[in-house]
């Protein structure tokens, strides 16, 4: 079993950003770990085929949370290869599928009032933008603990506060944690990540300690890269 970490880098506001979904790949099954915003398929097999991983034998994507730059592309994905089916936990499942309101959505409808004048045209385009989401069905359905035995035996971990429903992936072989968006590389340390938009702030920072006291070796986060943790080195 390897996890391969992707670099999707792109321009916004030109400014060249990048952002990492993963591959967890063994003998049976290649798993993408979310997958960038829409429009971005085209970049994301790109960055497979240089990765050496083949779009075609993806066989799952699981999406940490229901964040644009998360499931943006997830639409696009499953329209192309229909045989790859959509992980999400219990929480996320119904915004991702479109069964309830993006909570990022209420949030940026209800923030918009307090935006200076300067920002209203962004704030605007940011709405429209997550109201342009296409939603997809989740076909399996995780909760906290759960061990994927077709992941090569990864364990499911709850880690709200981002949004309610975030999950992070942690293997004890590889002694690694993928962690979406609860941690974010700052200044070679694990930080919060967009603490101006964690649903609730106070849980993302338990859910960073949670990740931190695992003490794994390397954590995998979507913004930022691979961090090693300076214990090992």
């Amino acid at each position: 079993m390897k996890i391969i970490q992707l670099d999707l880098k792109f321009m916004y506001n030109e400014i060249e950003m990048v952002i990492h979904p993963t591959v967890i790949q063994d003998d049976h099954e290649t798993i993408l770990v979310d997958c960038g915003y829409p429009g971005m398929l085209p970049l994301l097999e790109e960055e497979l085929n240089n990765k050496g991983i083949s779009p075609e034998s993806l066989t799952k994507v699981l999406i940490t949370h229901h964040d644009d730059d998360h499931m943006g592309a997830l639409y696009e994905l499953i329209e192309k290869y229909p045989n790859i089916q959509v992980i999400a936990s219990d929480m996320e499942q119904d915004y991702i599928s479109g069964q309830k309101k993006s909570l990022r959505l209420i949030q940026a409808e209800e923030m918009l009032q307090y935006l200076p004048e300067s920002e209203k045209d962004f704030g605007l385009a940011f709405i429209d933008r997550l109201k342009n989401i296409k939603n997809v069905p989740v076909d399996l359905v995780v909760t906290d603990g759960d061990t994927l035995e077709w992941a090569g035996g990864c364990t499911i971990l709850s880690t709200p506060g981002h949004t309610p429903g975030h999950i992070s992936i942690y293997n004890q072989k590889l002694d690694t944690v993928i962690t979406g968006d609860a941690a974010v590389i700052e200044d070679n340390t694990l930080k919060v990540a967009n603490p101006n938009f964690a649903l609730n702030l106070a849980d993302a920072e338990k859910s960073l300690n949670k990740l931190i006291n695992l003490n794994a070796r390397k954590y995998y986060c979507y913004h930022g890269g691979l961090y090693v943790n300076e214990h090992f080195e």
